[in-house]
């Protein structure tokens, strides 16, 4: 069940034609690895039309930017994400995030083909991350997303192991946490299961105490950890500056705290296909 506030916000994106993408814990809560989530957050897509609807729905909601930087193309295209607060009624605080640019995944537009679509009510579509997708998005060094990828593992898994569809079955040996689904999968699929197990160093078919699988994917859970941390390090550098700009009183690119962000028809065209994206490790 999707709580009413968050609701207001999916359907103002939507009246608006917003492309975007959620993701994050709402995204999990409709894939069923989640109960409940605070905050939406999106992939959008940063072009100066969609900006410009963007901005409409933002002005709808009442939703006010809270922490630099402010919504532009420049920091979209480096990867950081941008805050707002909810101040309409119905939604009034709600805390929406927005990225154009993830760790590890490919453009937006890549994202918005194989995206998928809940119908929540009888005229609301959403569109959000591909569970592969939001899968790797959840490969941060946060403690509380790996626990998530394994619910949202698990719960795919239990609800099409009988019938998996093409690629299904590899994804599942590809990202899965549990030793136990990574064991009943080696049985099921041998040669499959091989071929994963060599490239993440996992204990062979039959092999390994259960010890040794679990520090075989908790090596392969510190791996991406260090590689977001190595990730965010110069993004949070550029924050720091950002922080320290406006603290001297020097502004984010205009007056700050912004009401909503700047008009897309005032900031120059975002080139994100300039901006080479990191690719998944696979």
């Amino acid at each position: 069940m999707i709580p009413s506030p968050i609701h207001k916000v999916l359907s103002t994106f939507h009246k608006h034609r917003v492309r975007a993408l959620l993701m994050g814990g709402q995204a999990c809560v409709l894939y069923g690895g989640a109960e409940f989530s605070r905050d939406t957050d999106f992939a959008i897509l940063a072009d100066p039309a969609n900006l410009a609807r963007l901005q409409r729905a933002l002005r709808e909601l009442q939703a006010r930017c809270i922490a630099v930087p402010p919504l532009e193309p420049r920091h979209l295209r480096r990867g950081h994400a941008v805050h707002f607060r909810c101040g309409a009624a119905g939604c009034r605080g709600l805390r929406v995030d927005l990225m154009a640019r993830l760790r590890g995944l490919p453009a937006f537009s890549v994202l918005w083909r194989r995206r998928k679509t809940w119908k929540l009510g009888a005229h609301l579509r959403v569109a959000g991350l591909a569970l592969p997708d939001l899968v790797r998005a959840k490969k941060t060094q946060r403690d509380k997303d790996w626990p998530m990828i394994r619910r949202l593992i698990e719960a795919d898994y239990f609800a099409n192991s009988g019938s998996p569809r093409p690629g299904q079955v590899r994804f599942w040996l590809r990202e899965a946490r549990s030793p136990e689904i990574l064991r009943e999968l080696a049985g099921r699929y041998p040669a499959l299961f091989q071929q994963a197990a060599s490239r993440r160093n996992l204990p062979g078919r039959g092999q390994g105490s259960w010890l040794a699988w679990e520090k075989a994917l908790r090596r392969e859970e510190d791996g991406e950890r260090a590689r977001d941390r190595a990730y965010w390090r110069p993004l949070r550098r550029e924050l720091e500056a950002l922080r320290r700009k406006v603290s001297l009183g020097g502004g984010a690119g205009g007056s700050w705290p912004p009401q909503t962000c700047p008009r897309p028809s005032t900031l120059p065209a975002p080139r994100l296909d300039g901006c080479p994206l990191p690719q998944g490790d696979s």
